[in-house]
């Protein structure tokens, strides 16, 4: 609080203050001889900052910036006092421009010192600051909240490690007990809530590159769990390794690609390790049913074949599509849980069709047998890998039976050298992450099978990102498998190698394919087209450099994105790969929204310019190799 000055002429400074004495009894002579004076360690607590406090504070405040390469008295801009960085004129341009884009303290690492000019900013009122500088608080507070959040978890570890220490059986579940329910009445969290705490601090102390990126701001709590979820099966040292190994880039990735991310390295790293984990967990197979809160309920199958749940889920997706389409009412998602639910409850999905109305044909009501997308040219890349086949992506046609028979769209992405049989490398499919090179095959047996399967072929460079794409008009049969291998899957001697040498095989496969090669930084058109609508083989080109929405972070797949002309098509802009990016429906809105502004300065590369005048630039993912 600052008083007013006072006037040293003015004989009664404060007028109010006298009239209060005025009305106060004096104090008798014992009584005042009764009141002790303030010892000298009361009176500590009161008085100013010494001057060795203050320049010790400055002297971490200097380090601090020089540790980030920042000069803080060129921030000022001449502005600060000569001696020291306070005054007036530093908190206006560090408050200013020191958290705009590069400012000072944009960059400035979690600690006291960003807190309190973070507090500052909000004292002096968030209303004065530009769009951009408003989003440098923002991310100034979110590396103070990770770095909080370090905190919490090293006290957490450092309070267990002294009760386990201290513990007359310290790997008893008792001892574990009884440390979460100190953590519980601490913090007045449940016992759930308690237990995950505690797990979380154990996860992360096999994992030191994780808590210091934490402490240090780099990333948040909800990565650091992602990190302790995804390598809970690895052993200590892996496990460390595989974390130091993303620790550095997780920031800059959400928590849905550092997952999968994580997920596929695991897999790559141990992948019979994975298959048992997966084994063992299907032991545990279950339904669960629970009430929900609004008097609903819900009810979900666990610990299921990854290929089955994948087919299912496809299949379910693909009966409510062609109910959408036949006119149905509801959303996508709605009619997806009422086919779910009548297919289990043994009902014809065909009873969802709206009733046709008076003088309407039956047949006006009868769904599209083949649903937008399923199985059509273009809907995406079949597999991936340096050299050769890799899956496909594959659609169970109309056939006698209805809705009920819809098989459903799977996309499945595969290295070339699992395909074969040669390797147990992961694959994935599209929006269901990362599978295991067993669950890949199962898939792929059962696409390799279907007459409406589509294959695609996409070569791999060094990074993993995609160098060129092929549309085969037949596939190369189904997939080999390692002498072995789960029963129930295609064996032989030789595995992928009796596909690549015999007689019309793989090689000759492989010899007939035709490539077409992606365009990389300067375009040369040759694919370009006047049309608006791309020709399928320049669809399976763009969708085969960039496997999902070309937003920061979106993860929609391609196969489910609009292909956007980056530049507007009847602005000038070109049917070419150098123009053209997959982007889902609610961001091909936010690209036509005021403020936000898409460009592509050469093939796959998008630089999104947002609102608050910050640039983010996307470019494509790599394949799992």
């Amino acid at each position: 609080m600052t008083l007013p000055p006072t006037d040293p002429t003015d004989p009664d400074p404060d007028p109010d203050l006298d009239l209060m004495l005025a009305g106060a009894e004096e104090l008798s002579e014992e009584e005042l001889a009764g009141l002790a004076e303030p010892a000298d360690g009361e009176l500590a607590g009161l008085a100013e900052p010494a001057d060795e406090d203050l320049a010790k504070l400055d002297e971490r405040l200097d380090e601090e910036l020089a540790r980030l390469g920042l000069d803080l008295d060129a921030a000022c801009a001449g502005t600060c006092p000569e001696a020291g960085h306070g005054g007036p004129g530093a908190a206006a341009a560090l408050f200013g421009g020191g958290f705009a884009e590069g400012g000072v303290l944009d960059g400035l690492g979690p600690g006291p010192a960003l807190a309190g000019f973070s507090q500052g900013a909000v004292d002096e009122g968030l209303g004065g600051l530009s769009d951009d500088e408003l989003v440098g608080v923002l991310r100034a507070s979110w590396r103070l909240s990770a770095w909080q959040a370090g905190v919490e978890l090293a006290a957490v570890a450092e309070l267990d490690h002294r009760r386990v220490r201290a513990a007359e059986r310290p790997g008893s579940s008792l001892a574990d007990d009884h440390v979460a329910a100190e953590l519980a009445a601490a913090l007045v969290l449940t016992g759930r809530s308690a237990d995950a705490l505690l797990g979380l601090a154990r996860d992360l102390a096999r994992l030191p590159a994780v808590r210091k990126a934490l402490l240090e701001g780099r990333i948040d709590r909800a990565r650091a769990v992602v990190f302790a979820a995804e390598l809970a099966g690895l052993g200590d040292i892996a496990a460390a390794a595989v974390a130091m190994g993303f620790a550095g880039i997780a920031g800059s990735m959400t928590t849905g690609q550092l997952r999968a991310a994580v997920k596929a390295m695991v897999l790559w790293l141990d992948p019979a390790a994975a298959r048992r984990r997966a084994e063992q967990g299907q032991g545990q197979a279950r339904v669960e049913a629970w009430p929900e809160g609004s008097g609903n309920a819900g009810l979900a199958g666990r610990e299921l074949p990854a290929a089955d749940a994948v087919a299912a889920d496809k299949r379910i997706t693909a009966i409510a599509r062609a109910l959408k389409d036949a006119g149905a009412p509801g959303t996508l998602d709605q009619l997806r849980a009422a086919v779910f639910v009548a297919l289990l409850a043994g009902r014809d999905p065909e009873s969802l069709l709206p009733t046709p109305g008076p003088g309407q044909a039956d047949g006006e009501s009868e769904p599209d047998r083949n649903p937008a997308g399923a199985g059509a040219p273009g809907d995406g890349p079949g597999g991936s890998g340096p050299t050769g086949p890799a899956g496909a992506a594959g659609s169970g046609g109309p056939g006698p039976g209805g809705l009920a028979a819809l098989a459903g769209t799977v996309h499945l992405v595969m290295p070339a050298a699992a395909w074969l049989g040669l390797s147990d490398a992961p694959g994935e499919a599209a929006g269901s992450g990362p599978l295991d090179a067993w669950a890949c095959r199962d898939l792929a047996a059962r696409l390799a099978a279907g007459p409406a399967t589509r294959w695609q072929v996409t070569l791999t460079g060094p990074d993993g990102r995609a160098v060129a794409h092929a549309s085969p008009r037949a596939g190369p049969g189904p997939p080999g498998q390692p002498p072995g291998g789960p029963p129930g899957q295609p064996a032989g001697p030789g595995g992928g190698r009796d596909w690549l040498a015999g007689p019309g095989g793989g090689r000759d496969w492989l010899a007939g394919l035709r490539f077409d090669w992606l365009e990389r930084r300067t375009c040369s058109h040759l694919r370009q087209t006047p049309r608006y609508q791309p020709p399928d083989r320049l669809q399976n080109l763009i969708r085969a450099r960039q496997r999902t929405c070309s937003f920061p972070g979106c993860r929609r797949p391609a196969t489910r994105c609009d292909l956007d002309h980056t530049l507007p098509y009847d602005q000038g802009g070109p049917t070419c790969e150098c123009n053209l990016s997959p982007l889902c429906r609610m961001h091909h809105r936010t690209k036509q929204a005021g403020g936000w502004n898409l460009t592509q300065p050469e093939p796959g590369v998008l630089v999104w310019a947002t609102p608050h005048g910050r640039t983010y630039t996307v470019t494509p993912d790599p394949y799992l190799a």
